[in-house]
């Protein structure tokens, strides 16, 4: 991916910054801020999706709104750290729409879960009839948010442009 990034130039991270921070941005808008015809944005905005640069697009919703309320890190220790076991796991896991993400992790964890649940009955049946029940789990560990003082999707784009 570096490579890409050395063929994007200042207008395209401007693009890529203010779309992930506004992606309800018309096109208009969007040319204007970043000091372009609209014409141009727009196939430079096609460009960067075809380069996989854009992935995608989401709203993101108040959870608590839609009675949300629980959000807990789970850390998870396998019984072996063999690719198969590690992929095991990541298929099993992807199957439950509680956990949000699932990144693995060098050092004492295996995987870092983030869970979110309506409430605390219902983290704990997914927590004794789904994650500790997943194969090769050895060991779960989990914190429970208490809040969240920061919470930004992508990547700081401050610090290239």
């Amino acid at each position: 991916m570096k490579n890409e990034k050395n063929k994007l130039d200042n207008i395209d991270l401007k693009i890529l910054n203010e779309l992930q921070s506004n992606s309800d941005i018309t096109n208009v808008q969007l040319a204007k801020i970043v000091k372009i015809s609209p014409p141009s944005c727009l196939r430079r905005v096609k460009s960067l999706k075809d380069k996989n640069l854009i992935l995608g697009y989401n709203a993101i919703v108040n959870p608590e709104f839609l009675g949300f309320k629980v959000i807990v890190f789970a850390y998870v220790g396998l019984e072996s750290q063999a690719e198969i076991d590690l992929k095991t796991f990541e298929n099993y896991i992807s199957n439950f729409p509680e956990v949000r993400e699932c990144h693995m992790l060098v050092g004492e964890v295996d995987f870092l879960l983030k869970i979110v649940t309506k409430d605390w009955d219902d983290f704990q049946f997914f927590l004794t009839n789904n994650l500790t029940q997943a194969p090769k789990v050895s060991n779960v560990k989990t914190s429970l948010n208490i809040r969240s003082v920061k919470n930004l999707p992508g990547i700081p784009f401050e610090t290239m442009i």
